[in-house]
C-alpha cells in the first residue's frame, strides 16, 4: 500500500471524535481580488456540518456571500521527531507526528433561529463543558447580534501519522525515544499511538489503526 493510503483516516467516527476535541479550525474563503483569506475560528461539528459564530459584519462574511465555496482545516501536531532519533548527521530525517482534517464545502449564514440556537448552544457545550450558564433560547435578542456560519462538507479527508506506517518493532523503538525525550506532549502522544506507560517502561495496548 502507498504511504498516502496508510496515512488516511478511514473511520468517520475518529474524524468526528477529533473535530469534537479540537478548539481551533481555519476557514478559507476567496476575497474580492481572488485571493484566499484564512482565519482561525472556534467551531463545533454538529449533525455532520461545521458551525462557527462571528461578528455580523466582516470580510469573511462578504466573501461567503459572493462565493460560498470554502475550505476548512483542523490539525494537531502531536510530536516533533528530531533528526537525531534516526541519524545525528542527517537533518532531513526530522519528522512530525500529527492528525489533520481538511474539507471543502459550501458555506452559508444561518438565518433560521432554531438552527442558530442549536449551533450556539453546541458551541457553548463544547467550549464550556462544565456548564454554569443558561442555555440560549431562540427568542433571545442575542441571536440578532451574532452571525452563525454553516459549512456543509462536500469533500472531507483525514490524515494521521502516529506510527502506523512503520513496523511494530520500529514503532516501539520510536515510542521509547519519545518517552525518553519527555516533551510536554509525550504522554498524550504515546497514548494516541496506543502505548501505556508502566513501571517497566512501555506496553502496546491498542493498534494505532484509524
Amino acid at each position: 500500500m502507498q504511504l498516502v493510503g496508510i496515512l488516511q483516516i478511514k473511520s468517520y467516527g475518529k474524524i468526528k471524535e477529533f473535530l469534537n476535541q479540537e478548539h481551533v479550525g481555519r476557514i478559507s474563503s476567496i476575497d474580492e481580488n481572488g485571493y484566499p483569506q484564512i482565519i482561525p475560528m472556534n467551531f463545533v461539528f454538529l449533525h455532520d456540518v461545521v458551525y462557527m459564530h462571528s461578528h455580523v459584519k466582516g470580510e469573511k462574511l462578504d466573501n461567503i456571500k459572493r462565493n460560498n465555496k470554502v475550505g476548512f482545516e483542523v490539525d494537531k501536531e502531536l510530536e516533533f521527531l528530531p533528526s537525531y532519533f534516526e541519524d545525528p548527521k542527517n537533518a532531513s530525517l526530522a519528522d512530525t507526528l500529527y492528525i489533520s482534517i481538511v474539507m471543502k464545502g459550501k458555506a452559508s449564514l444561518v438565518t433560521d433561529r432554531e438552527e442558530k440556537t442549536l449551533a450556539l448552544n453546541g458551541l457553548m457545550e463544547k467550549y464550556q463543558p462544565e456548564g454554569m450558564y443558561a442555555p440560549i433560547q431562540s427568542n433571545m435578542h442575542v441571536l440578532d447580534g451574532v452571525a452563525v456560519i454553516k459549512i456543509i462538507p462536500k469533500i472531507l479527508h483525514g490524515k494521521y501519522k502516529i506510527g502506523q506506517h512503520i513496523h511494530a518493532v520500529d514503532r516501539m523503538a520510536l515510542a521509547q525515544k519519545i518517552l525518553k525525550k519527555n516533551s510536554p506532549s509525550s504522554k498524550e502522544t504515546l497514548r494516541i499511538m496506543g502505548f501505556e506507560i508502566t513501571n517497566d517502561g512501555l506496553r502496546m495496548v491498542d493498534e494505532p489503526i484509524w
